[in-house]
């Protein structure tokens, strides 16, 4: 049977990586992100779940409320990340990212990674962007419970975790400093285990 070129075999698009199908909202859309992260454990909560009685902590705070909203400090680093995400982009090609996700197993396990990319291989890989006043030998444990998280959420395999020193809110160095992070299935599972425990808690399941 003859064939023609206009004949050839249409090559069939790659599907789209599963965690874009997991999008609960924009942070530029503040009212609806807000309303979702008060509804579900996030990677900023997830820092904090060092124990079983920090599931309570902060279960509490979900009730309650902190009464904080920010101070120089958390100004300074909004004001950065634009210009450290860039530098990000320019550096490992990991676009920024303003939206909030929610993991394959759980609609309320919440995470809003500050840039995403998926490689040839099909491979996701975060950046986590901090600044901070003082200098780190390593990044600090609550950071690294928040790369986890969100790894587990997105399905990534690795993050990169990039950092400005700054002395009265000028940075100390030209270019940030940055270390890869990989994922860690042991850590990932105990902060599931704690993530339920603080959904039972916000469900009224359980008591003090």
């Amino acid at each position: 049977m003859l064939s023609f070129p206009w004949e050839a075999e249409e090559v069939a698009s790659p599907a789209p990586p599963p965690h874009l199908g997991r999008i609960v909202a924009t942070s530029s859309d503040r009212v609806a992100w807000l309303r979702a992260r008060s509804r579900g454990v996030t990677a900023t909560d997830a820092a904090r779940l060092s124990s079983d009685s920090a599931v309570r902590t902060v279960a509490w705070e979900k009730f309650h409320g902190t009464g904080f909203t920010g101070n120089a400090f958390t100004d300074h680093g909004r004001a950065r990340e634009p210009e450290i995400a860039a530098w990000v982009r320019s550096e490992y090609a990991i676009e920024p990212s303003l939206a909030l996700f929610h993991a394959a197993r759980e609609r309320r396990h919440l995470a809003t990674p500050d840039g995403v990319r998926v490689t040839d291989d099909g491979t996701v890989e975060l950046a986590e962007i901090k600044t901070t006043s003082k200098p780190w030998s390593r990044i600090p444990r609550g950071y690294l419970r928040q790369v986890w998280w969100q790894q587990y959420v997105l399905g990534a395999e690795r993050t990169l975790v990039v950092w400005e020193q700054h002395l009265d809110f000028v940075p100390v160095a030209a270019e940030p400093r940055c270390e890869w992070v990989e994922r860690d299935e042991s850590q990932i599972e105990l902060l599931v285990r704690r993530a339920d425990d603080l959904l039972a808690w916000m469900r009224g399941e359980r008591r003090p």
